[in-house]
């Protein structure tokens, strides 16, 4: 849900919205309103906010009503600009089976060769 909030709030982060039921493209004016929408499949984390939809779009208004952590933040912004997967690895890795590639943050610099390993681990490499 954390994404959910991060995704219609942006507009208002932007600065191009006062509130995201005043973005056009949001999903809010449906999961918070329940202006009819058949474009939006809801999702299982939104289905379990309550029993019926009133109770669900109710529900969906109060995460609003609280700032997302600044924690949280970094680890979507990091997610999305480093282009992997944000979740528990049981999910990065159905992901990454699905799309047949790495989907988590890798090792920042260039690959490390045979004499950086040697190096670092205190090792002379001798001369063949």
């Amino acid at each position: 849900m954390a994404c959910y909030r991060y995704i219609e709030l942006n507009p208002k982060r932007a600065g191009m919205v006062r509130h995201p039921r005043d973005y056009r493209w949001s999903s809010y004016q449906s999961n918070a309103l329940g202006k009819v929408n058949n474009l939006l499949t809801p999702h299982e984390q939104y289905l379990r906010l309550g029993n019926d939809e009133a109770e669900r779009r109710k529900n969906y208004r109060e995460l609003f009503k609280a700032h997302i952590d600044p924690e949280t933040l970094d680890q979507i912004h990091s997610a999305t600009n480093g282009n992997y997967v944000l979740g528990e690895a049981r999910f990065q890795q159905e992901i990454e089976k699905i799309l047949g590639r790495r989907t988590t943050r890798g090792q920042a610099g260039r690959p490390k060769n045979e004499t950086t390993l040697a190096s670092e681990r205190g090792l002379a490499l001798r001369a063949g």
